[in-house]
């Protein structure tokens, strides 16, 4: 029993802690917006005023038409109708205003989380998926932004009504004030016991919600395969599966939700009518007035419906808190390394015309679960140079684009670009190095494995990567790709439009068009991981051939599994165990004769 109550106790500890860490995470957002919270309670308070003489306006019209008060009606009841309409304008600014602050919070954040994203080691990131993290940044966003509006302006404001009303009360007739907060110590029992539940379920759903968003994604995504193997059936039960869990716990949740409400409503019945009777007693009694019964009643039900509302923050608070603990699983992962971002870019400047060059030397890499891919690599590459890396599926050659990328990070050994001409670092050292980092990707051009393109006309996507490029300089790396002659017998040329993922055309001039977009950059570097797998083999050796001939002092990595193009390239390296082995013209040659 002892160690069952430690651990419960550690549980509740560290469950602790954990809100500590998400609310201070919160409140790193929340503190850049507190002009637009105090006018948000600025305007909530206005309208608990506008509340409370109107209270006190109705109970001066009750008083005078039973006959307790006379010679007032007109001047009462001009004020009654100018509170009901400045209360009604309050409301309907309050609305908006919270609107636009929400929208302009909700905005804001999602930018930086957006960007954080991006700027997150992309090796970690790799670890969620797709879906899930569309829903990370927009559900939980949203869940956050609204919260950092709502939560501490509303606390305020009910807190504010709660006890103004309750002041009243008092001065006027403590009794029913006493009556009010009977109930108070039992909703809060309630509310507490539910709360555990309903975080519970608040997480799974958002589990379910981050799944079914990844399930959706793929199956978008991969549709000609489902339609391919006659899979819909099977996708469709598999919807289905997930939307079964996804309302399971949705209506847990609405379930203890509804069971909170229920009993917070007959508590404030039961206050209600308790008020009521206890009023017409006091009325019989001759201690107060009509009036002033319709006030303490009207003041009653709202000393209960905002100590309901104080208790409905307490959800809003655990859904914020989880939601934050979902963006900080994101957010706190290893961010990627821009430090030299500057210095990159004097490099660039420095060896603008006679191009970079590529050195790794003895790199090691392991997977993180410990698959060793890298043991000593070495290779280079120069401007004007097109360099293959060659090697069976699986032993790395996509994995050393990346280390090349810095998308993965190797765990040993050197890799740099250097140029002909030296440059001043920030901090004053002259050098003619860059180390390879997430900063150093600004003087690549990359083309991955498969179809990249987006929808919209083949000239959008050729600017996607440089926005300023003109038609001529389309027409010339079109040219360059190979992708020239069929571009210009389609009816709007570099105007027509691709579909989704380049919906309307094969895959061989997708891939074309790809090169051609990576071309038009003008990087130092340039990447092709199987970027020509799609094309028939002339038209492979003469897209090499024309990056080589370009004038641009370009250097050009491309992996491969055909061999008969390497006769185009300057180098070859062979992933062997581990290792990166240049390859001579008789190995080069019996692998072409072997394909």
């Amino acid at each position: 029993m002892g160690k069952a109550a430690s651990f419960v106790k550690g549980l509740n500890k560290q469950n602790l802690e954990l809100y500590k860490k998400r609310t201070k995470w919160i409140y790193s957002y929340a503190r850049h917006y507190w002009k637009q919270m105090i006018v948000y309670v600025f305007i909530g308070l206005s309208g608990t005023i506008a509340a409370l003489l109107s209270s006190f306006a109705s109970r001066d019209m009750v008083d005078i038409v039973t006959g307790h008060r006379t010679g007032q009606v007109i001047a009462t009841f001009c004020m009654m109708i100018g509170i009901t309409l400045g209360n009604t304008l309050i409301n309907q600014l309050s609305i908006y205003v919270s609107t636009k602050i929400q929208l302009k919070v909700d905005q804001n954040i999602k930018t930086d989380i957006f960007e954080k994203m991006l700027m997150t080691d992309w090796e970690s990131l790799s670890a969620f998926g797709t879906g899930d993290l569309m829903v990370r940044w927009n559900s939980d966003v949203t869940n956050v932004s609204h919260g950092i509006l709502s939560f501490v302006p509303n606390m305020i404001i009910y807190l504010f009504r709660f006890i103004s009303a309750l002041v009243v009360m008092i001065s006027n007739d403590w009794s029913f004030a006493v009556i009010a907060l009977l109930c108070m110590p039992l909703s809060i029992l309630i509310s507490k016991h539910m709360m555990k539940q309903m975080r519970d379920n608040n997480k799974k759903t958002m589990e379910v919600t981050s799944k079914m968003s990844g399930f959706n994604q793929e199956t978008f995504s991969n549709i000609q395969m489902i339609k391919a193997f006659s899979l819909i059936p099977e996708y469709t039960k598999r919807l289905q599966t997930i939307q079964t869990e996804y309302i399971k716990y949705k209506l847990k949740f609405q379930r203890a939700t509804i069971g909170i409400t229920l009993l917070n409503v007959l508590l404030s019945l039961i206050v209600s009518y308790v008020s009521y009777g206890w009023g017409i007693y006091r009325v019989w009694s001759g201690v107060i007035t009509y009036g002033s019964m319709t006030m303490f009643l009207s003041l009653s039900a709202s000393v209960s419906a905002t100590f309901n509302s104080l208790l409905s923050l307490a959800p809003m608070f655990v859904g914020m808190n989880i939601a934050a603990g979902r963006l900080m699983e994101v957010v706190d992962l290893p961010m990627e390394d821009y430090s030299n971002d500057a210095d990159v870019k004097e490099f660039a400047k420095a060896n603008k015309d006679t191009g970079v060059s590529l050195a790794i030397k003895d790199a090691d890499y392991s997977y993180r679960n410990g698959n060793e891919v890298f043991s000593g690599a070495t290779m280079d590459a120069a401007p004007h140079e097109v360099i293959a890396l060659v090697g069976p599926s699986g032993e790395g050659k996509t994995t050393m684009m990346r280390l090349i990328l810095s998308l993965v990070l190797k765990k040993g050994g050197d890799a740099a670009l250097y140029g002909k001409n030296s440059f001043k670092t920030q901090n004053g050292a002259e050098t003619d190095r860059i180390p390879l980092n997430a900063a150093s990707r600004q003087l690549f051009s990359y083309v991955p494995q498969g179809n990249t393109m987006m929808s919209g006309t083949i000239a959008a996507n050729m600017r996607f990567v440089k926005p300023d490029a003109t038609d001529e300089e389309i027409w010339n790396a079109l040219e360059i790709a190979c992708a020239k002659d069929f571009v210009e017998k389609m009816p709007a040329g570099i105007d027509s439009v691709l579909k989704e993922r380049g919906g309307g055309i094969s895959e061989g001039q997708a891939q074309r068009l790809s090169i051609a977009r990576a071309v038009i950059r003008k990087s130092p570097l340039l990447l092709l991981d199987e970027a020509t797998s799609a094309l028939d083999v002339d038209t492979e050796r003469r897209v090499l051939n024309n990056i080589m001939k370009d004038e641009y002092p370009r250097t050009c990595i491309v992996t491969t599994h055909r061999p008969t193009v390497l006769r185009s390239c300057n180098r070859v390296y062979a992933i062997r165990e581990k290792k990166c082995e240049v390859l001579s013209k008789e190995e080069i040659d019996r692998m072409i004769n072997e394909f």
